[in-house]
C-alpha cells in the first residue's frame, strides 16, 4: 500500500458507495394496476368533460347549441351532477336560490354582503325637498328559466333586473310623502309596501319577488333637519303642554271624585249610625212594653189573688181561720180568767160564744 493521497481517493470514494447506496427502483408496473390507473384517469377526465355539478343553493339552467330542440332548455336543475355535452355543445349556467339583498345606501360599510348600489335613493317629497334614503330590498329568483330567458345568465339579474326599477319605484311610493310625513313610522312602512307592490308588478314577469323592503335611514339637507328638528321640538312643547293641561284637569276631576266620595261615605256613614240607634230605641221600647205588660200581669195577678183570697175569708172558711188565729192568741196565754156564767159569761169551749163574743158570729148564727 502506498501513501499517496491519489491512491487512496477511489478507495474512500468506494466506501461512500457502500455507505449511501440507493436501492433500484423497478419501475416495471403489474398489468392490472395500469389498467386501474388508466380508468381513474378516465373517470376524472370525463367528470371535468361531461358532468357539472349544481350546489344546493343554486339554480341550473341548461342551453344546448346541437340537437333537436336548440336554445335554453326549460328543465330546471337543483342541487347534483348534470350530463353537459364539452367543447360548447351544451352549457350549464347556475343562478343563486337563496335571499338576495340589494342595499341603497350612502354607507357601504354597514351595508349587507350581498349585492348594493353605493348610492343612497335620492326622492323628493310632496312638498318639494330632497331626502336621502337608506333602503333594504330583500328579494330571491322565483322562476330561473323566466330570469334567464328575459334578462340573462350571471348577474344580470342584478345589473339589469331589480337595480334599475328599484329608485325609481321608492320615488313614485315615497316621493307622495311630505317633509314631515317621513317621521311617521306606520305612513312610512304603508309606502315602503306599496314599493313592494310596485316592483313586484313588473319583476314578477321577470321571475324575481321582492319580499321586503326596508326603509333603514333617511336624511335631509342639514338646515332642512334643523328646521324640521326645531318644529318637531316645538310640536313636542304643545303636545306637552297639553297633557300638562290634561293631567291637571284629570288630577282636579278625581281630587272631586275623591271628595264627593268622602262626603257619600260621612253621609252613609251617618246613616248607618241613625240606623242603629233607631233600631236600639225600638229595641229599648220593645224590651220596656213588655216588661210593662209583664209588670201588668203580675199586678193583675196579684189583685186577684188577693180578690180571691177576700172572697175566701167571706165565706165558712174564714170563721174556722179567725178560730185557728184565735186559738194561736191563746197559745201564748198560760191562764185566763173570765166568767163562766151568766149573760156575760164566757166559755172558752164553746165557739159559737166566742165568735159571738168578738162579733165575728151574729147571735143564733151557726
Amino acid at each position: 500500500m502506498t501513501n499517496d493521497p491519489m491512491d487512496q481517493k477511489p478507495l474512500f470514494a468506494d466506501k461512500l458507495k457502500e455507505r449511501f447506496r440507493v436501492p433500484r427502483i423497478n419501475f416495471r408496473l403489474a398489468g392490472g394496476f395500469k389498467f386501474l390507473i388508466v380508468g381513474i384517469a378516465l373517470v376524472i377526465i370525463c367528470y371535468n368533460f361531461f358532468f357539472v355539478y349544481v350546489r344546493p343553493d343554486e339554480y341550473g339552467i341548461k342551453v344546448d347549441r346541437v340537437g333537436i330542440n336548440p336554445g335554453v332548455q326549460k328543465e330546471v336543475y337543483h342541487a347534483g351532477l348534470a350530463f353537459v355535452l364539452p367543447f360548447g355543445l351544451q352549457q350549464m349556467f347556475r343562478l343563486p336560490k337563496g335571499i338576495q339583498v340589494l342595499e341603497l345606501t350612502n354607507f357601504p360599510e354597514t351595508a349587507a354582503r350581498a349585492a348594493r348600489k353605493d348610492r343612497a335613493a335620492h326622492i323628493q317629497t310632496s312638498d318639494g325637498f330632497f331626502v336621502d334614503l337608506d333602503v333594504s330590498m330583500i328579494y330571491h329568483i322565483k322562476d330561473p328559466y323566466l330570469v334567464f330567458t328575459t334578462i340573462g345568465p350571471g348577474n344580470l339579474f342584478e345589473d339589469n333586473g331589480i337595480i334599475p326599477k328599484a329608485e325609481p319605484a321608492l320615488k313614485e311610493t315615497l316621493g307622495k310623502l311630505t317633509t314631515e310625513e317621513f317621521y311617521n313610522s306606520p305612513l312610512r312602512v304603508e309606502k315602503a309596501e306599496e314599493a313592494k307592490k310596485t316592483l313586484n308588478n313588473e319583476l314578477n314577469l321577470k321571475g324575481i319577488e321582492v319580499d321586503q323592503v326596508l326603509v333603514r335611514y333617511f336624511k335631509y339637507s342639514q338646515e332642512i333637519q334643523k328646521n324640521i328638528e326645531e318644529k318637531k321640538l316645538q310640536d313636542q312643547m304643545v303636545f306637552t303642554n297639553q297633557s300638562a293641561a290634561r293631567a291637571a284637569k284629570e288630577e282636579a276631576q278625581l281630587k272631586k271624585i275623591v271628595q264627593e266620595g268622602k262626603v257619600i261615605s260621612a253621609v252613609e256613614l251617618e246613616k248607618g249610625k241613625a240606623y242603629v240607634t233607631r233600631k236600639i230605641a225600638e229595641k229599648d221600647l220593645y224590651v220596656r212594653s213588655k216588661k210593662a205588660e209583664a209588670d201588668l200581669q203580675v199586678k193583675l195577678a196579684e189583685a186577684e189573688r188577693v180578690r180571691l183570697k177576700n172572697e175566701a175569708l167571706k165565706g165558712i172558711g174564714s170563721e174556722r181561720m179567725v178560730g185557728l188565729k184565735m186559738a194561736d192568741a191563746y197559745k201564748g196565754l198560760d191562764i185566763i180568767v173570765l166568767p163562766s156564767d151568766g149573760p156575760a159569761g164566757v166559755n172558752p169551749l164553746n165557739l159559737n160564744n166566742v165568735l159571738q163574743l168578738f162579733d165575728v158570729r151574729k147571735g143564733g148564727g151557726q
